[in-house]
């Protein structure tokens, strides 16, 4: 950040709560600046400018004053509402899933330009997306690697030598796939089947979420698959994933 008294930022809303008075607290994770905690003095009156302007899941370009104990949002200005996203029990815990990763695996002021706009772009993909879950999927692998905890997909973690075929595991605890030779003490192996492999690997290789090739993935495959990534993530996160559940009760509702 700059020392100027002021400063703008395009920035997602992950979460708000109500502070004194009409007040509220936003965690908006911005372009420039990471994630921020902002308080909107009087946001929560109907008469304020900034009400509606602050909900999760909604891109909002903002101008900030520098304040003593926290920084205070002047002006707010709605880019996008992800009206889609929102549009549904269903895809508003799909979005709310998104918002919650992004929160759990980045820290104050750091930027991550890449990480902003990935989950921006998966928020719209999330609107047109034919298969939702494969693109919640490419979102879990790629948060991992923008997050420096990418598990690893082709050669044995331990000891290097290529994966094979159908001879592979997957631990968690010791970074990711591993030969049938190699198993670390005191580290949970877990089974990993090639096509759920494989699966993985593509989703590493795709560059962006909109370039996602329309598969019809098996529903034990997407399972597997989902499984995976979220015991990776709950494992670096050190706690559930809350969204998670309420995503799984959305999905039968």
């Amino acid at each position: 950040m700059t020392s100027t008294r002021t400063y703008r930022a395009l920035g997602l809303t992950l979460r708000r709560a109500p502070a004194r008075e009409a007040d509220l607290l936003s965690v908006i994770y911005t372009r420039e600046h990471g994630k921020l905690e902002l308080l909107a003095r009087g946001a929560q009156r109907l008469t304020s400018k900034l009400m509606g302007h602050l909900e999760p899941l909604t891109l909002v370009r903002v101008s900030v004053a520098r304040g003593r104990s926290m920084d205070q949002v002047t002006e707010a200005e709605v880019v996008d509402a992800f009206p889609a996203v929102k549009n549904g029990y269903e895809n508003s815990a799909r979005g709310l899933y998104v918002a919650e990763l992004v929160d759990g695996f980045s820290a104050l002021s750091v930027a991550n330009a890449e990480l902003f706009s990935l989950a921006v772009e998966t928020l719209e993909a999330l609107g047109t997306a034919r298969s939702a879950d494969l693109t919640l999927r490419y979102f879990d692998l790629q948060l991992l690697r923008l997050s420096g905890f990418m598990p690893e997909l082709y050669n044995c973690v331990e000891c290097g030598v290529d994966l094979e075929p159908d001879r592979h595991r997957f631990a968690v605890g010791a970074g990711g796939a591993l030969c049938p030779d190699c198993g670390p003490p005191d580290v949970m192996v877990r089974p990993l089947s090639l096509p759920a492999l494989k699966l993985l690997r593509l989703l590493h290789r795709t560059e962006t979420v909109g370039a996602l090739p329309e598969l019809a993935v098996p529903p034990p495959l997407e399972r597997e698959v989902r499984e995976t990534l979220n015991v990776t993530l709950q494992y670096w996160l050190d706690r559930r994933v809350r969204s998670q559940e309420f995503l799984e009760i959305a999905k039968f509702a």
